[in-house]
């Protein structure tokens, strides 16, 4: 008897500030990643999918991503270079 499934696992890689494309707001979204692993006899062996997504904390709303938006995304949080805020305008400072 050989006992075999899958199991998820669900990462929070960052939390971040974006304009929400559902309802608008500038809110924080979290951006997780979410890993299905085959299993044999309940021990995980290795990754079936992957999937990328941000969800925002206002309405509820889960935006799909790709692997490379969520890198630079990930990138962006962590301060790395173009460090501007994926989905909002680029703020310019006060001149008088």
């Amino acid at each position: 008897m050989i006992i075999f499934g899958t199991k998820g696992y669900l990462y929070q890689l960052a939390i971040l500030t974006l304009v929400c494309g559902s309802c608008g707001n500038p809110s924080a979204h979290t951006l997780r990643k979410r890993v299905t692993k085959f299993t044999l006899f309940f021990v995980p062996l290795f990754p079936i999918s992957t999937k990328y997504a941000t969800q925002c904390t206002f309405c509820g709303a889960e935006q799909k991503l790709t692997r490379e938006q969520a890198d630079q995304l990930q990138a962006q949080a962590a301060g790395g270079p173009g460090a501007q805020t994926y989905g909002q305008p680029q703020q310019q400072p006060y001149r008088s």
